[in-house]
């Protein structure tokens, strides 16, 4: 079993997870890289190492829509590493800028639900055992700024119902593992140029940062917060 805080990041292949996996290596973290498909974890861990010999990266195969792949995932993890101290729920799909909610493909709408609410959902209940063993343990569930019902607006209607009901299941998750002394918050990376984020966000080390933060943020001053560049968002 590794000294180091095991973190455990999904869709960390690309963008903000890939970032976040570099970020948190280079602070001495154990990160596994979870991708839908052994080869692209196994890459882009590969790559992560390359650029950074010290790290230590462990690829993993979690496909957040697939039962099977989430449960195998789990038994991987705890034959090999024995526990999570930190899992970061940033798998996503469907910024659907082009959408409107009086006219919106519902099928698509379905989908960003089954992956950003239900995935997370999935994957947070298969390796909850293993966050019982984990030190000062975290669940940090990567939302975003658009999903503040504070702040709500029109469009984007699919990413940001999804972001809205993860927010939900991120204060019930708070409330209900508190007395187990698991620590459960949402932290917003803002618009950043990623490949979903598109063109004219901030640098993707900035969302990654954002989020990071979170992670860092002292064990046992809070729980069921939503965060954005270390301040507090309204929910």
């Amino acid at each position: 079993m590794p000294d180091t805080t095991v973190t455990l990041i999904t869709g960390a292949n690309r963008g903000i997870g890939r970032e976040l996996a570099a970020q948190l290596a280079d602070r001495g973290h154990t990160v596994v890289v979870a991708a839908r498909t052994a080869e692209a974890a196994r890459s882009a861990a590969a790559e992560l190492v390359e650029a950074g010999s010290a790290r230590s990266i462990v690829p993993l195969a979690l496909n957040v829509t697939d039962p099977e792949s989430i449960r195998a995932a789990a038994e991987t993890v705890e034959s090999d590493l024995g526990r999570v101290d930190v899992l970061i729920n940033n798998a996503a799909i469907h910024f659907d800028a082009w959408q409107s909610a009086v006219d919106a493909n519902l099928d698509i709408v379905g989908e960003a639900l089954n992956t950003n609410l239900i995935g997370t959902w999935r994957v947070t209940q298969s390796f909850l055992p293993l966050l019982r063993k984990g030190h000062s343990a975290r669940i940090v569930n990567v939302s975003s700024e658009q999903a503040s019902l504070a702040r709500m607006g029109a469009g984007v209607p699919a990413y940001r119902t999804s972001k809205v009901a993860l927010n939900g299941l991120t204060r019930m998750l708070a409330a209900e593992l508190a007395d187990a002394d698991i620590t459960v918050d949402a932290a917003s990376p803002g618009w950043t140029a990623t490949d979903m984020g598109g063109e004219g966000g901030r640098p993707i080390a900035d969302g990654a940062e954002s989020i990071r933060r979170v992670i860092e943020l002292p064990a046992g001053t809070g729980t069921g917060r939503f965060f954005q560049d270390g301040a507090e968002l309204p929910w």
